[in-house]
């Protein structure tokens, strides 16, 4: 319980709060005269009570991470499964540097075997692919791999080895596989995610319990309370329920209606106590003050919304601790999502507009628009490039605005409409430019006057009643895919595979450096931190010397500029880099005291992140350790051969360069000077060539060549030469050579184009480049929808 706070500050227990769980546990079992028996219903029961309460307050997406690190504790309690193994699963260190033989395996998975190979328990497992490739292909290519058996002998491994091979062969299934583990492991009920009812965890609540609901954007959780306390008789109106929204000046509100609650038994409500900072030490104090010696029905219920990182967390840790949290969250799915929004309406709204069937037609589109935007969160960055808070109001309020418009006009608005909805009330949330066009493109895709299919295969409805529009819904809406939210089935596996190493990586670090360094395994932290630590130095290049390089030339072209540049911020990452480790090493050797900066330096090492001393001081990157110091030793190769003679690389590997919008500036500003352009009035121009790097033997003409970039979200048709639909499975093909170009604005093609941007990583958002314009034969808007970008690295 206490190493849950390291995943959100909101969870924290105390051990008073935990007694409470335990005591009731133990009353709840039924009397039994077997001692074995007796002790082993216990200890479920307590367990399931503990597992229970602290499920209430979790987010959906920390459940499994908290069912699973309880089953990984309780097996290796039992020594029913090896640290070494679990160590292994978890860090999945693995060399990238092997090519897959086998068309249904990637490099990655077929390089993840061949490590596994190296060890006693995996021993021959590459050999047997090799030698049965149709048996591991229906294996890998199955829908729930999860479930089918392994062939051959690799059938009788352990559930924790079956993991590892599943983890190598299919990443993107590990939440299922994970939680298929906690089920056989501890039982079905472990899995299940039933939501508690709220009578029931009110139940559990008392005066010295207040609960806690920790909100969500667009669900409103104070309705469950309202209506148990119109069944309870605590209302507003007979006075013993007192609703304060906090707020300028509503503290001293507050305070008395706590004091009155206590006194007389009543319930209060305190809404968003997240916005009251310096109040909440009074609040605090008042919660322990009233806890004993009031009424007992005296309640307390509380919400307030979770920092967004874990620096500007607010809320003190004894509200925490002794309250009983509640997360509520909104539905997830686009089934559940529709069904919600239609709920926000009812059949008196249907009827209200003079003009029934373009206002049903419209509302209809509308609820489809919101589910999308809402459940199109849940892709990652391919979704949106930031989070937005869109809510129901955001929909109610459209829809008041579409009954007005309809009852003043004859004709329907659809340009006026749009732009209302998608600049106004969900483009207020909208703060990003890219996020705005998508928006903008649903809009004109779902509103427009011969409107007819909302998804592929999903009709508008005709006119029918409110009833009629939720068993529509029920009846004719296809099966859950990304291809509701106009994306490619592949966003669905590139989210499951970020979600499920994201699920390894927090079950690692909730891994207490003791239990990982448990019986059988090698060596101490400080050891394997050493090794870490002296093979980065032993591997790491001196620095540029800039007197040397800038007395190779007196020109200053731009390129060259770009080339200074890259050296002086690539001495300042390598002198970094090598302080910090020989302070560490210093500090493991007793000569130094040990610091907190080396503390995290530490850590971070041994969890094979990249340190945040280095991050501040490198390029945006989303790699491990490992995959991140390789990279940093190519970006040094590749300047080494550009600093030679300073003449620009035939091709240019524009990933590898700390700033690669300064290269892009560059191409513009020597065309521009050789043609005598004004730089304002010129931009870039990209030709996708047919080629890859090792084709080319000499720089363009005008111009540069660059390489490294991937695609996502569709794939570059090479001979064809514009965008085409992605295969399945290949997340992010490679793109071919790119000749980049500069010509006058009013040159540009701007005919069956789409603008694609360009961005560092795939978190998107803010490692944004620029804009190219790559050539389509569809509707740009197909790609827009698709969340179709190009990237640096991947």
């Amino acid at each position: 319980m206490n190493e849950l706070n390291k995943i959100n500050p909101m969870y924290q227990f105390s051990l008073k709060a935990f007694n409470v769980v335990f005591h009731k546990a133990v009353a709840m079992v039924e009397a039994c005269e077997d001692v074995t028996a007796r002790v082993k219903t216990l200890i479920d029961c307590v367990t399931y009570s503990t597992f229970n309460y602290i499920s209430m307050g979790l987010f959906e997406r920390d459940k499994l991470t908290f069912a699973a690190q309880l089953a990984f504790q309780l097996l290796l309690m039992t020594k029913e499964i090896e640290v070494r193994e679990l160590d292994f699963l978890l860090r999945f260190d693995i060399d990238h540097s092997y090519v897959s033989p086998l068309d249904f395996l990637s490099d990655a998975a077929w390089s993840a075997i061949k490590v596994m190979s190296f060890t006693d328990e995996f021993r021959g497992l590459d050999r047997d692919i090799e030698g049965s490739p149709k048996r591991w292909k229906k294996l890998v290519e199955s829908e729930c791999p999860e479930k089918e058996k392994f062939p051959q002998e690799w059938t009788g491994k352990r559930t924790l080895q079956k993991l590892i091979m599943m983890r190598a062969l299919r990443p993107d299934r590990m939440t299922y596989a994970v939680k298929n583990f906690v089920e056989e492991n501890l039982g079905v009920k472990y899995t299940e995610g039933r939501k508690t009812e709220f009578a029931k965890s009110f139940r559990e609540s008392g005066p010295a319990s207040p609960m806690f609901f920790i909100l969500s954007p667009g669900v409103d959780p104070l309705k469950d309370v309202e209506s148990l306390g119109r069944k309870l008789g605590f209302t507003i109106d007979l006075g013993k329920l007192h609703n304060v929204s906090l707020g300028q000046g509503q503290e001293a509100v507050a305070e008395v209606a706590m004091e009155t609650a206590a006194k007389e038994g009543h319930w209060v409500i305190l809404q968003n106590i997240h916005l009251v900072a310096r109040w909440l030490g009074s609040l605090e104090k008042l919660l322990e003050r009233y806890c004993g010696g009031s009424h007992p029905d005296y309640r307390v219920f509380m919400s307030a919304e979770p920092a967004p990182t874990i620096q500007e967390h607010i809320i003190p840790q004894g509200i925490l601790e002794n309250a009983i949290k509640v997360t509520n969250e909104p539905p997830t799915g686009m089934h559940a999502n529709l069904h919600a929004a239609l709920d926000n309406f009812d059949q008196g709204i249907l009827d209200q507009c003079s003009r029934e069937q373009e206002f049903k037609t419209i509302l209809f589109s509308l609820c489809y628009f919101h589910a999308c935007v809402a459940e199109r969160r849940k892709f990652g960055p391919q979704g949106w490039n930031r989070r937005y808070p869109f809510n129901p109001g955001d929909l109610t309020i459209s829809v008041n605005v579409l009954y007005n418009y309809l009852e003043a006009n004859a004709q329907v608005p659809w340009e006026d409409l749009r732009y209302l909805f998608g600049e106004i009330m969900y483009g207020g949330h909208i703060s990003d430019d890219w996020d705005r066009r998508l928006c903008r493109t649903y809009l004109e895709e779902y509103m427009q006057t011969n409107q007819l299919e909302l998804a592929p295969g999903f009709l508008v409805p005709s006119n029918l009643d409110y009833k009629g529009y939720h068993n529509f819904i029920d009846e004719m809406l296809p099966h859950e895919s990304p291809v509701h939210y106009g994306l490619h089935p592949n966003a669905e596996i590139d989210f499951l595979t970020v979600t499920s190493d994201n699920l390894f990586h927090t079950l690692l670090e909730l891994q207490s450096p003791d239990a990982v360094m448990g019986e059988g395994a090698t060596g101490t932290l400080e050891e394997k931190v050493k090794t870490v630590l002296d093979e980065v130095l032993e591997k790491l290049p001196e620095g540029y010397s800039m007197t040397d390089i800038s007395a190779k030339t007196t020109e200053r072209s731009p390129y060259i500029l770009v080339c200074f540049q890259e050296c002086e911020r690539m001495n300042m990452l390598i002198g970094e880099i090598r302080r910090s480790l020989k302070e560490l090493d210093m500090g493991l050797r007793g000569e130094l005291a040990i610091s907190p900066e080396m503390e995290r330096m530490q850590t971070a090492l041994f969890l094979d992140n990249v340190p945040d001393a280095w991050t501040k001081l490198a390029y945006p990157s989303t790699y491990s350790l490992a995959i991140w110091y390789n990279d940093v030793l190519q970006r040094c190769k590749e300047l080494d051969s550009w600093t030679q003679d300073l003449s620009l690389p035939t091709v240019v590997w524009l990933s590898g360069l700390f700033n690669p919008q300064s290269f892009l500036t560059a191409v513009m500003q020597s065309l521009a000077r050789k043609n005598e352009w004004p730089l304002d009035k010129v931009n870039l121009t990209v030709d996708v060539t047919k080629k890859f790097k090792e084709e080319f033997n000499q720089p363009a003409r005008e111009g540069a060549y660059v390489y490294g970039l991937y695609m996502e979200g569709a794939r570059w048709d090479t001979q064809a030469g514009v965008i085409t639909e992605a295969r399945l499975k290949e997340l992010t093909p490679a793109m071919p050579v790119i000749s980049v170009r500069a010509v006058p604005n009013d040159r540009q093609e701007t005919r069956n184009i789409y603008e694609c941007p360009l961005y560092k990583t795939k978190i998107r958002g803010p490692t944004y480049v620029w804009t190219l314009s790559l050539k389509t034969r569809e509707r740009p808007a197909k790609w827009v929808l698709a969340g179709v970008a190009l990237l640096l690295s991947v």
